[in-house]
């Protein structure tokens, strides 16, 4: 693969190594529903409930800046009722916040690894209905032709519109071809 822009998964050390090593100088975006799950881990659960709320505004802001002033508010509110849930978030902030660098409208679709969770989801349904296949091949075809399907759906409905975005890179980076993938790996 060539043209790898950003790798999305949760923060399994084997998986983000497994990543890092032939995708050198990618950015990753650790997966925020998997960072919000650790953080509720973390926190006791008579204030879960409001530590959920205040992490999720974490990242909602439009900026950087804005982000790091909730980070801030979470941990001076949050450091003596859940000290393990003001560290888990500190540390995986600004694997967090990578995507915050491309365009708004496609942060949406790549702050997590929810589009390769359902179509990992998808993949596992179909193949429970048959069980058993006769050969390599007819697995791969079957694994193939959603894959396939999913690409025309997700070219429909998707906000990623590819044109835009090499435009967008283009501004930022004026040498050079644009770059063509965004990886989402999963644990």
């Amino acid at each position: 693969m060539k043209g790898v822009l950003w790798i999305i998964s949760d923060s399994h050390a084997g998986l983000v190594d497994a990543a890092r090593k032939p995708f050198q100088g990618v950015s990753w975006q650790r997966c925020r529903v998997h960072l919000l799950r650790n953080l509720l881990g973390h926190t006791p659960s008579r204030p879960r409930a409001e530590g959920a709320a205040h992490a999720k505004r974490i990242f909602q802001p439009p900026d950087l800046e804005e982000a790091r002033r909730q980070l801030a508010a979470f941990v001076t509110r949050f450091e003596t009722i859940a000290p393990k849930a003001a560290l888990c978030l500190e540390e995986g902030f600004e694997d967090a916040v990578s995507v915050m660098g491309l365009p708004e409208k496609d942060r949406r679709r790549l702050r997590t690894t929810n589009m390769q969770e359902r179509l990992n989801e998808e993949i596992r349904r179909r193949e429970r209905v048959i069980r058993i296949f006769p050969n390599i091949e007819s697995a791969h075809r079957l694994v193939g032709s959603l894959l396939v399907e999913q690409h025309g759906t997700w070219a429909e409905q998707c906000d990623l519109n590819r044109e835009e975005f090499h435009e967008w890179l283009a501004s930022r980076q004026p040498a050079g071809p644009p770059s063509e993938k965004v990886v989402s790996l999963m644990s």
